[in-house]
């Protein structure tokens, strides 16, 4: 099955369509209320996530953390976790 994709193209351009005289007074009006449904619902909800991220920040911050403490890695010590014999004899 061949088509003539150019010779399809210009009977599309030959032929005037009723509708084509209106279309774009039409998108233009559907993109408008579009925008203005969207925003009417879009407005709220980003408010409270706003309000929702700002209390999750202050409670996150008033809550006490632990200080943290390194574990001692002194090369003589006898808790060397990182002694060539620890290494070799964790898996038994």
């Amino acid at each position: 099955m061949t088509t003539d994709i150019d010779a399809a193209l210009r009977r599309l351009a030959s032929e005037e369509h009723p509708g084509l005289a209106t279309i774009d007074g039409t998108v233009m009006a559907r993109i408008h209320e579009r925008r203005h449904s969207e925003a009417a619902f879009g407005a709220p909800l980003m408010v409270m996530a706003a309000l929702g991220a700002i209390a999750l920040g202050v409670t996150a911050g008033m809550l006490p953390a632990a200080p943290a403490a390194a574990a001692s890695l002194s090369p003589f010590g006898p808790s060397n976790p990182l002694a060539p014999s620890t290494l070799l004899a964790s898996d038994r």
